[in-house]
């Protein structure tokens, strides 16, 4: 960055983990470190960073968990941008609900917005339980969740890897979603209509 404001609206990315080894039953889910990734993840991280570094991502932060941390190494150095880990991020724990969730991640994800305005856009590495909860309680269309819930596995708003954009053009305007990238193929919403 060369010091100058940036002009454009702040943007924020949602990210997942890419693929762990979910078939680990020795060692809980949510819990860290929780399961490592995959050669597959190892490569879908490769494609997210890419991807992060197209969008011109000025650092990632990260859930303490190994599969969310590792992501985030290897898509952070693909995208020439430092990472931090940032125990607001993790998963979502046996212990909590909902709004536990919300209430810890939401000022993290308030201040890194702010951020974003004058570093450019960064990109959280999360997990998609959080992901579900932030999208739901900043008031993405119902029908537009469970279109993208019903696609991936676990009922996750997004595959392994993948990444919402999340802009707010007006400081107290309704939040712009949507989901920006995957590794994997996915149907758009809404889905395309033709009009004859």
């Amino acid at each position: 960055m060369n010091g100058s404001p940036v002009a454009t609206t702040p943007i924020l990315y949602l990210a997942r983990h890419a693929t762990p080894d979910w078939n680990r039953k020795d060692i809980r889910y949510d819990v860290a470190p929780g399961p490592d990734l995959i050669p597959q993840g190892e490569e879908e991280a490769a494609q997210l960073g890419a991807f992060l570094r197209g969008a011109g991502v000025t650092r990632l932060v990260a859930s303490p968990l190994v599969r969310t941390h590792r992501t985030a190494q290897i898509a952070g150095a693909i995208a020439e941008a430092p990472v931090t880990i940032d125990e607001a991020v993790r998963e979502y724990s046996h212990e909590e609900n909902d709004q536990a969730v919300f209430d810890r991640f939401h000022p993290r994800l308030a201040a890194l917005f702010q951020e974003a305005a004058d570093q450019g856009p960064i990109a959280i590495v999360t997990h998609g339980g959080p992901v579900r909860v932030l999208l739901e309680r900043l008031g993405i269309d119902r029908d537009q969740l469970w279109h993208y819930r019903r696609q991936f596995d676990h009922q996750n708003p997004l595959a392994p890897a993948a990444a919402w954009e999340l802009t707010r053009p007006a400081p107290d305007g309704a939040w712009r979603m949507r989901l920006a990238f995957s590794p994997t193929p996915f149907a758009e919403y809404p889905p395309a209509v033709s009009h004859v």
